[in-house]
């Protein structure tokens, strides 16, 4: 019996090599196809591309830098040990100078972020949550302190200068970006220092101001609040509100003050007190009103919100130093300064400022009435 043709060709294969791989076609009466065999050459293309070979050869010279440096390392700290204490010096100065910078930078494009949202949504200042209003403000105060050593470094090699006066001068001329944690805790140490110089100056200006005072009853509360202050008494709100109509006008307005009294002022909000007398005054009002927007803006947001860091950078800022103190003693006179700053009127700066001598210098010494 013959075979038929259709037969023959379905039946039929005919073994083809590609490359080292056998490929199978089967024959039919139309074209022939090819049958299912993948070469191992088309998934290694498949699976292989060039980002992955330059990421494998920049991990490899990456890897062989590290293992070079370390070497040079060994051999400093073995051959000239007192050159490697200043090698590591240096490089840790330096790393910590590059850290600084992009935190420095970060904080830029947030505030930038920031104001781009309040134009967007029509929103004033005052009303910000709390941690928009002091990326804002630190913002801008570390700007001020960094402008004038960029100046410095413009002319060419000032950079070597300005290297060397920021290694001398960390506190002075660098912002606290630059500062190490250890640094941090050490200056605002400092820091509180000067201002602590000048807490009984204020308490004594109150004293002598109160010469001036022609109501008898605000007088003498008066005198009894800074007798209280001058015994390590720490005052309550009450003793507080009791004169605040004094502040608001004569003698004790911000703008009504005396000169040498508004200059022991300056101190407390780290500013200077070689300006003129009303230059002064604008300062200081306009600081003042800056941190009651922030109060106010600290009790919407609720007290609570505040993490460790926060609770002790709000703390210093309105004159408390928070070195020794712990985060439940902060929160305890957070939550009383809250109680006196909420019902303070935008004339009243000068009682807030004075606050920050009265409600601080004895805290947390016992309390009397």
């Amino acid at each position: 019996m013959a075979l038929s043709c259709r037969g023959i060709c379905r039946g039929a294969s005919v073994i083809l090599l590609y490359g080292k791989q056998p490929v199978r076609v089967k024959a039919s009466l139309c074209t022939p196809r090819l049958a299912s065999t993948k070469p191992s050459s088309l998934w290694f293309v498949r699976h292989y591309s060039p980002s992955q070979a330059r990421h494998g050869i920049g991990r490899s010279i990456v890897s062989s830098l590290k293992w070079a440096n370390e070497k040079y390392e060994r051999f400093l700290q073995r051959r000239f040990p007192r050159f490697f204490v200043l090698y590591q010096t240096f490089m840790r100065g330096f790393l910590l100078f590059c850290k600084g910078f992009r935190l420095l930078f970060e904080d830029g494009k947030e505030v930038q972020k920031i104001v781009f949202r309040m134009l967007s949504d029509k929103t004033s200042h005052p009303n910000l949550p709390y941690r928009d209003m002091e990326k804002i403000r630190q913002v801008r105060r570390d700007l001020i302190k960094a402008i004038p050593l960029v100046i410095l470094s413009i002319p060419p090699f000032a950079n070597y200068l300005v290297f060397m006066l920021m290694y001398l001068y960390p506190r002075q001329l660098l912002i606290r970006h630059f500062w190490t944690p250890q640094q941090l805790v050490e200056f605002q140490g400092v820091y509180h220092n000067q201002r602590a110089r000048h807490h009984w100056a204020v308490v004594k200006g109150l004293e002598s101001t109160s010469n001036s005072v022609q109501d008898t009853r605000l007088k003498r509360h008066l005198l009894e609040l800074c007798s209280k202050v001058r015994s390590g008494v720490h005052p309550v709100v009450s003793d507080v509100h009791a004169v605040r109509t004094l502040f608001s006008g004569p003698p004790l307005g911000i703008k009504k003050m005396y000169a040498d009294q508004m200059r022991h002022l300056c101190p407390l909000l780290f500013l200077t007190p070689r300006l003129p007398a009303f230059w002064i005054s604008g300062r200081l009002n306009s600081h003042a009103l800056e941190l009651m927007q922030l109060d106010r803006a600290i009790i919407r947001l609720g007290l609570h919100q505040l993490n460790d860091s926060e609770l002790r950078e709000a703390c210093f800022v309105r004159g408390l130093n928070p070195e020794r103190l712990s985060p439940g003693q902060l929160r305890e006179w957070l939550t009383q300064w809250l109680q006196f700053s909420a019902h303070l009127r935008e004339s009243e700066t000068s009682l807030y400022l004075h606050c920050m001598v009265l409600l601080t210098v004895n805290y947390p010494k016992q309390q009397r009435h």
